[in-house]
Formats: C-alpha cells, structure tokens, sequence
C-alpha cells in the first residue's frame, strides 16, 4: 500500500508533519515540491560605506592600481 506525507526538508533533514499509519520501516520516496529560493543579497561596495575618522583619498587609489608584473612573462605594454 502507497502512503503519502507531507513534510519538509530543511538543513538535510526531512521533518514529517504527521506519521504514517501501520508503517513500522519501509523504503521511501522523496520528491521536492517548489523549492524556496534563498534571496541573494547584491554585495555592491559604494562610497563612504566604510566611513570613520580618515577617508580615501584620490592618490590612495592609484597608489593600488595595477601596473603588471614584469615576472610573469606577459607583454603589459
């Protein structure tokens, strides 16, 4: 005899939310329904974000740029 129960499945666990009846072990099926989609928050850095006593300066970001590595046997020119 089929059973069907509903239940949820969370952090790799299922959590029935009833039992079945005269079932005592038997082998399941698991078919997920609509799965919840976790919202993904936009990490967008902006300035002044991290604001405190000293701020960045126009030089501060040059002082970071990238000018190649002559090590690396690429033509950065």
């Amino acid at each position: 005899m089929l059973q069907s129960i509903v239940g949820v499945y969370k952090n790799g666990k299922i959590q029935l939310l009833e039992l079945p009846s005269d079932v005592s072990e038997s082998r399941v099926i698991v078919t997920f329904l609509e799965p919840v989609k976790s919202k993904i928050h936009k990490q967008i850095m902006q300035f002044g974000m991290f604001s405190g006593n000293k701020q960045s300066t126009e030089n501060d970001f040059h002082v970071t740029e990238f000018h190649g590595d002559t090590e690396d046997s690429l033509d950065w020119l």
